[in-house]
């Protein structure tokens, strides 16, 4: 993740469009003790930031008087190159070891983003995230998170074990340690393809304190054999043309790895387990063709599930591309599944 799925802006003049075709990325990995220290000199600052869409975040960006970032949530929230007198020289002395101030001009500008959610702070990719190893985090992340923790809080009040969860496309981490910090007796496994959002989930599940929490390899659940007691995951649902894969869905108008996830998800719960989707579903005609999809596969495997639309327009600057010419709308869509007990 993967992880929120948002999509083309309108760019001011010398900005990279969000819609660019996506690069190789040329940034090793940061450090990841370093990157640590980072993070907690932002969280004793009391760094706060709230990631916007690109649409949102270009808009900002271009109506602003000022280039160079003049704080903490320029430099780390609107990824603005900064100068050295824009932060601490500590800190500054700390990005530069963990390697996320790339030079610029005559200064800086940080390689990474960092968004605050639930009171954790969560490293991702800067702005504009065209790489094809990006890591995107924003408003369908606290959507989703939202919505995960209204459902985990109703497992525990029904007293249903959870002792083996996952969280499939982790991206940087929201949904496994939302899931870890509710059930810290649980093994929760942070699943992704992308090395980059891997290394980055784990100094987010380090800053958060999730000891419980394991990040893995895997291609949705192929990669981490056995049962789960409870599966979550926002993947991306759109038709993406340079397939990013914190963006690209593929399959139907951008259905394929949610259908794929569901399918995989009913031979994988244990008995009573849940699985807790958040996604995007392009109605065309009025007509929700994701639904139509795994409505029967769910009734077919005698699964108790509830299906419901948490906002009915989303990115709507994605109707203008050729991809969606038929569509209506996207909407933002969670599915609840529970297995069986017997």
């Amino acid at each position: 993740m993967m992880t929120d799925t948002a999509r083309g802006a309108s760019i001011s003049a010398g900005a990279v469009p969000e819609t660019a075709p996506a690069r190789a990325h040329a940034q090793p990995l940061p450090d990841a003790a370093v990157l640590l220290e980072v993070g907690r000199a932002l969280r004793a600052a009391n760094y706060r930031f709230t990631t916007v869409t690109p649409a949102t975040h270009s808009r900002v960006k271009a109506r602003t008087d000022h280039v160079w970032a003049r704080d903490l949530c320029d430099i780390f929230g609107w990824s603005r190159p900064f100068r050295a007198d824009a932060l601490s020289p500590e800190l500054l002395a700390l990005m530069i070891r963990a390697g996320i101030a790339q030079p610029h001009r005559d200064g800086w500008r940080s390689t990474l983003r960092a968004a605050t959610l639930d009171g954790e702070l969560y490293f991702h990719s800067a702005y504009p995230t065209n790489e094809a190893d990006a890591v995107f985090f924003g408003p369908d992340t606290y959507r989703f998170a939202r919505a995960l923790r209204g459902e985990l809080a109703a497992i525990a009040a029904a007293g249903r074990p959870v002792l083996r969860a996952a969280d499939v496309g982790a991206g940087a981490g929201p949904g496994a340690l939302t899931v870890a910090r509710r059930f810290p007796q649980a093994e929760v496994l942070a699943l992704d393809i992308n090395e980059r959002a891997m290394h980055l989930c784990r100094v987010n599940a380090a800053l958060a304190g999730t000891a419980n929490t394991a990040v893995q390899r895997s291609d949705l659940l192929h990669g981490a054999p056995g049962e789960f007691d409870l599966i979550v995951s926002n993947p991306p649902y759109l038709l993406d043309k340079s397939e990013r894969a914190y963006r690209h869905g593929g399959g139907e108008l951008g259905i394929g790895l949610s259908l794929t996830l569901v399918r995989q998800a009913l031979g994988r719960l244990a008995p009573g387990g849940s699985l807790l989707l958040y996604t995007g579903v392009a109605m065309v005609r009025n007509d929700d063709p994701f639904l139509h999809r795994i409505a029967p596969l769910l009734d077919q495997a005698g699964m108790a599930w509830h299906y419901e639309e948490l906002d009915p327009d989303v990115f709507g600057e994605e109707l203008d591309t050729p991809a969606y010419a038929e569509a209506d709308r996207i909407a933002a869509v969670w599915l609840k599944a529970a297995k069986p007990l017997h």
